[in-house]
């Protein structure tokens, strides 16, 4: 007998790739589990699957820097924040935070179906009563139309939004004058791939730095976070990174160099987001 719940929760998070350096990533989870009735006539009860499995997500890769400790340039140390991580393919970057705000993976590259293998093997050592195999699958949301991935660290939140590194891949929506636009979408979302978004405040002086290289800095509840990377893949906002500055930051760039009333539809991720608006109708 199986049970199966699609979308049954999401996985956002930021990864190491090989040839685009960090990226946010958001997958929806959909669950297969197999097993025997019990005298309920149930496998395991839907009320329970989903925070049985969102559960363990959430304390594992969810919001982490997933990290192929085997893809070339990419080394690992620890370090009096935790652990250090250094890359040099395809781009030098430097990250050092609490070992929670990694997860290690022994592979080149991280593909969705292997983790979610792995991580279906890691819900399997210890499994529900009656259920004998999981299977997990990792799947982008369908987006027809502007999308762009984008990596932060939420300094003030006190949940795992702080840690440095992670991610989303979100839907850009944009109204200019009431109707939507979506020349304006693809632009911005080209101008924000694979883009880290950093707090003009969490940027630290580093003496080893060159102008062509940023550093953020701070210390959150987890523990000390320190992330260093080209500026050429950073967009500084004047504000912390949350989903309502960075949609707020958006309109008023956008109306500024397009005048008249702009309204921005800003996601995190899959499902959720904010609204803003700017300049005049």
């Amino acid at each position: 007998m199986s049970l199966f719940v699609d979308s049954l929760t999401h996985l956002d998070a930021s990864l190491w790739c090989p040839r685009r350096g960090l990226i946010g990533v958001s997958w929806a989870v959909d669950v297969q589990l197999d097993g025997e009735l019990g005298e309920d006539g149930m496998l395991f009860d839907f009320g329970e699957v989903k925070p049985w499995i969102k559960s363990r997500l959430d304390a594992g890769a969810d919001h982490t820097l997933l990290v192929p400790t085997r893809a070339p340039g990419v080394e690992l140390q620890e370090c009096r924040e935790g652990l250090r991580l250094v890359t040099r393919h395809p781009y030098p970057l430097e990250l050092r935070a609490p070992r929670q705000a990694f997860t290690l993976l022994p592979w080149a590259e991280v593909r969705r179906e292997t983790l979610a293998e792995h991580l279906a093997g890691e819900l399997m050592r210890r499994p529900p009563p009656r259920v004998s195999a999981i299977r997990l699958s990792l799947r982008d949301e369908a987006i027809d139309g502007a999308a762009y991935t984008y990596s932060h660290g939420l300094r003030q939140h006190a949940g795992n939004c702080q840690r440095i590194a992670h991610g989303h891949r979100s839907r850009l929506h944009i109204w200019h004058n009431g109707r939507r636009a979506p020349a304006l979408e693809a632009d911005w979302a080209e101008r924000l791939a694979d883009a880290y978004l950093v707090d003009t405040d969490d940027l630290v002086t580093d003496p080893d730095d060159d102008p062509r290289h940023l550093t953020c800095a701070y210390r959150a509840p987890q523990g000390e976070f320190r992330l260093r990377l080209p500026a050429e893949r950073c967009r500084v906002l004047p504000s912390q990174t949350t989903v309502e500055r960075i949609a707020l930051w958006l309109a008023e760039r956008i109306a500024a160099a397009e005048g008249g009333h702009i309204r921005v539809q800003a996601f995190e991720g899959i499902g959720k987001g904010a609204f803003a608006e700017a300049g005049r109708q």
